[in-house]
């Protein structure tokens, strides 16, 4: 599997909704684990005042990544291949 940022603008109103949407991810997920892995995802303050996300996940392709936010309902502005990861300092609690 290979690593991915999928990035989601403006795809949620509001911290439930959000929370509703993560809770699909992870369900759906669940139902594909040979083809998709949720890592972790960066919560997006946008500028029109809705919650955007970036998301990393492990996945054996880039349709499988569609497949998965199709059914979970959730919305992909754009699907980036990560090349390589540098860790500088641990994420912050």
């Amino acid at each position: 599997m290979n690593l991915y940022a999928i990035l989601r603008r403006d795809g949620f109103t509001d911290g439930p909704t959000l929370e509703a949407a993560a809770a699909r991810s992870t369900q759906v997920g669940d139902d594909m684990p040979d083809d998709i892995r949720w890592i972790r995802s960066y919560v997006l303050a946008e500028n029109s005042g809705a919650l955007g996300t970036v998301c990393i996940y492990q996945a054996s392709s880039d349709e499988a990544i569609r497949k998965h936010a199709d059914a979970a309902g959730l919305p992909v502005t754009e699907i980036i291949p990560i090349a390589d990861t540098v860790i500088v300092r641990p994420d912050p609690e």
